[in-house]
């Protein structure tokens, strides 16, 4: 018998005290950062966050083309009408969730104009997307821009925003993003706050638009049904749906841009609605463009753990079991096909796996090529500050970190013209 347990023996038998809890040995916490700078974490199953690619390898992604019956995918027929609508389902029944039948209806109306914002460069408008029957409910405010000397729809960037005002605000100029830049290059811009729509919380299900869907007696969604990127896609598509009715904007020409989460959600909801043009992606990490199967920076474990009201339920499921996934980020961005999608990560941002983003760019690719469209045109990750636009999908490895950076913005609206002018 160790020292310390006869100790406690004999002060038990002697005193007549309880026996005393022996501290358990435990592994010793990792370091908040590795020697480069790049967050550590120790996930709830154990993982300890790697950032050597040796270790990030060995993984098999599943296939795109390749049917859950075995057989391969060989036209553009088989993907539209069997493998895509496979593959999509697979990600409402056990990553994001699916939309109930309950969601609830959408409203519009145009609280505000001006008409000569900006120094008269730009009509301003602001308009509440109400969801629901209550005046007080959920909404997005989205304030929309258009060029004022425009003469024609023009094409449009919708963007899922953090910031930067509360709703309660009245509408002023963007200030983040090169709002002016945009507005010259013939496009029109239009935000809203992503968290009037659904809060960003834990247990935050019975609150926002998914409040509004549960049944009676219900007081979360079903296992399969909407996470808050869900609510959040689905919200995108509701001012998608008011876009359609604006004379000013052309609807079949609009770009959905999101960053971080929203990178995600932007991704998902480009793969709920074809109705999309154009998906941008930034630094959109774990379950978004990011491999799930490759470990590296963040993984399915902190996900799960951290951001569980993000996902479906069923997705927590996967915690640990990543391979036992049966889609990856590849399949995602592949969904969107054949409509162009671009994507963007920092050097200073591998926690989202900047290389992971790459490689699910390249593993798409076979899709986008089966359906007629170029694809980043190499295998390789690019030279730092090299932007990929010349085909459907698109890649910038910025210097710098978790940010849309000038460079991204102006990457993204060289790639947004190949593929939203008029020719």
């Amino acid at each position: 018998m160790k020292p310390a347990a006869r100790l406690v023996t004999i002060l038990t038998i002697v005193v007549g005290l309880p026996p005393l809890a022996l501290p358990q040995q435990t592994a010793p916490a990792p370091p908040r950062q590795d020697a480069a700078g790049n967050p550590v974490r120790r996930a709830p199953t154990g993982h300890v966050s790697n950032y050597d690619e040796a270790k990030a390898a060995g993984y098999t992604l599943p296939d795109p083309l390749v049917l859950a019956n075995g057989q391969p995918v060989r036209d553009a027929k088989t993907w539209t009408d069997r493998r895509r609508p496979e593959i999509l389902e697979l990600y409402k029944t056990h990553i994001y969730g699916r939309v109930p039948e309950r969601a609830p209806k959408a409203s519009f109306e145009v609280a505000e104009t001006d008409a000569a914002a900006m120094e008269g460069a730009a009509i301003r408008k602001r308009i509440v997307v109400r969801f629901g029957d209550k005046p007080d409910g959920p909404a997005a405010n989205v304030t929309l821009y258009v060029p004022a000397k425009a003469t024609r729809p023009v094409p449009l960037v919708l963007h899922l925003m953090f910031g930067p005002r509360p709703s309660s605000e009245p509408a002023r100029p963007m200030e983040t993003g090169p709002l002016a830049d945009i507005l010259s290059r013939g496009y029109g811009y239009a935000h809203f706050r992503y968290t009037e729509v659904q809060p960003d919380a834990r247990d935050s299900g019975g609150s926002g638009v998914i409040a509004l869907a549960l049944a009676p007696g219900q007081t979360k969604p079903e296992p399969d049904e909407w996470g808050s990127i869900t609510a959040w896609a689905w919200a995108a598509s509701r001012v998608l749906d008011y876009l359609e009715t604006d004379r000013a904007v052309d609807a079949r020409r609009v770009a959905l841009l999101g960053h971080s989460r929203l990178g995600k959600t932007a991704l998902w909801a480009g793969a709920l609605d074809p109705r999309f043009a154009l998906v941008f992606a930034s630094c959109s990490g774990e379950m978004g463009a990011s491999l799930a199967r490759r470990d590296y920076g963040e993984t399915v474990d902190d996900v799960a753990a951290n951001f569980p009201w993000w996902m479906a339920e069923n997705f927590q499921k996967f915690s640990g079991r990543w391979s036992d996934m049966p889609v990856d980020s590849h399949m995602l961005i592949a969904l969107c096909a054949p409509r162009p999608v671009f994507v963007t990560g920092g050097t200073q941002d591998q926690w989202a796996d900047p290389h992971g983003m790459f490689l699910a760019q390249v593993g798409a690719g076979p899709v986008y090529r089966l359906l007629g469209k170029k694809d980043l045109g190499t295998t390789t990750l690019p030279p730092l500050d090299t932007p990929l636009t010349s085909g459907s999908l698109g890649f910038h490895y910025h210097t710098g970190g978790h940010t849309i950076s000038p460079a991204d913005w102006n990457a993204f609206l060289e790639f947004a013209d190949r593929h939203l002018k008029p020719r």
